[in-house]
């Protein structure tokens, strides 16, 4: 308002300097219009100052206020507009810097924590030598992009069994009963998979395998087997999304003089992982492999052990809804020269153990899995023929076990199951064990060789 004042003084001057020479009485009568306008411009001043909670000296004229009335009311609407937006935004960054968050027992299915649909990579390791082009080959580049509903199908299988596993850890403590740890760990994985047929679920049964017992142990039903102080658990465990398996594992001992056979056999798992890449050979692998494993000794009360690599495992290719596919992965010298291939899936699984480091099948069967590749073969048992019709509803080609059967109702179906391996359609596959007494270690990872890197999909921050 100051600046308007100023503006009408100079005006007055200007007029009267051009008005020089007039008479008395013309300069009298421009004094009197340019006092006139002095007055309207005081009188604006204290309207606006009434309107801003000022208290005026004199009212001014209803034709006043109406002019007021309508140089107010846009700026109101105007400021009602913006406060508004101001709301708007701060709910809208609420919103992002809150996002759903999982709960402690994990409970949230994973793909509610991820809505994008864009799932967490693994860890990434660069090709090397004659493989080396393909970081920056934009052809190899779009190989993938083609490639990345699969390979979010697989990501979010992994992130599922990082979470699961993580939550496990937490929780696994000696005295639990093991039929209870495995169905605790199975019922969170078909809860943050969001369990449905043969699109996403459990990949193979929960393998918990103490002590001497290598692989392929779960409980069955009324088992009533505790877990010790001194035990070394195996946890092996898969995951799938569209028949794309996660097959990773870990071996928890509580008693910490088994820490150098664990710390043997993770090195060995992460040591073949490295070796491994497209065109590297297989046997390559093995013997980086086992340098590693039997560089370690553990001793275990008193005795001093050389950790072996166990000559008849394997790590293994896996494919659609295949656990065991193609190629194996020694963890000894003298494997085969074949090499591996763009586009394949790894399990690289490592088995240190203290006894001979060879293993044979004993013990009660929990494992089982239709062949793949078997056609028809006619069965003349009724019971046969209605259990088939069950797998291949509920399982297809994906490992299963006796837990499983009676869960979805299944019973008196021993006699049925042994006429179906008898007949070649279902391959058992007992528990693998090394002498007793001795002690297994086992640390897995699952790798794709992508056409531009190497993706670790199961890795974590713990192992």
């Amino acid at each position: 308002m100051a600046g308007g004042s100023n503006s009408t003084d100079a005006a007055t001057k200007e007029m009267e300097a051009l008005h020089v020479g007039q008479t008395q009485e013309t300069k009298d009568t421009l004094k009197k219009a340019s006092s006139v306008e002095s007055d309207a411009i005081s009188s604006k001043e204290l309207k606006v100052g009434y309107s801003s909670g000022g208290t005026p000296e004199a009212q001014s004229s209803p034709r006043e206020h109406d002019d007021d009335a309508q140089v107010d009311d846009p700026s109101e609407d105007g400021a009602a507009a913006s406060a508004a937006k101001k709301k708007k935004k701060k709910s809208m960054a609420k919103k992002k810097k809150n996002p759903l968050q999982q709960t402690d027992p994990p409970s949230v299915p994973v793909d509610e924590l991820f809505p994008s649909g864009d799932f967490p990579e693994g860890e990434i390791q660069q090709y090397k030598d004659d493989n080396l082009y393909r970081t920056t080959s934009e052809e190899k580049r779009e190989m993938e992009r083609l490639q990345k509903p699969m390979y979010n199908s697989i990501r979010r299988a992994a992130e599922v069994h990082r979470q699961v596993r993580k939550y496990m850890r937490s929780i696994v403590m000696p005295g639990m009963l093991m039929v209870e740890l495995c169905e605790t760990l199975e019922n969170l994985v078909r809860k943050l998979i969001k369990e449905n047929g043969l699109q996403a679920g459990i990949a193979f049964p929960t393998g918990c395998s103490l002590n001497w017992v290598a692989a392929h142990w779960t409980p069955n039903s009324g088992d009533k087997t505790v877990l010790q102080y001194d035990d070394v658990m195996k946890l092996d465990f898969g995951t799938h999304i569209d028949g794309h398996i996660v097959d990773s594992a870990f071996t928890v001992a509580f008693n910490p003089m088994f820490n150098p056979l664990l710390q043997a056999t993770r090195d060995a798992t992460n040591t073949g992982i490295k070796e491994a890449g497209i065109d590297a050979r297989l046997c390559d692998v093995g013997v980086a492999i086992q340098e590693v494993m039997e560089s370690y000794e553990v001793e275990i009360n008193g005795k001093v052990f050389q950790v072996k690599s166990v000559r008849n495992l394997n790590g293994h290719g896996i494919g659609p809804y295949q656990i065991h596919y193609g190629k194996s992965v020694p963890i000894v010298k003298g494997g085969e020269q074949t090499k591996m291939e763009e586009g394949e899936f790894y399990a690289i699984e490592t088995f240190g153990s203290t006894g001979k480091g060879f293993v044979r099948e004993d013990l009660e069967c929990s494992h089982y899995m239709k062949n793949f590749d078997v056609g028809h073969v006619p069965l003349r048992v009724a019971k046969a023929r209605q259990l088939l019709t069950t797998i291949n509803n509920n399982f297809g080609t994906l490992t299963f076990c006796r837990r499983y059967l009676d869960r979805i109702g299944e019973t008196k179906y021993l006699m049925a199951l042994k006429n179906l391996c008898d007949a070649g359609i279902v391959q058992p596959y007992p528990p693998v064990c090394d002498v007793r007494g001795s002690y297994v270690s086992q640390f897995e990872h699952t790798i794709l060789l992508r056409p531009t890197c190497k993706e670790v999909i199961s890795r974590g921050d713990d192992y």
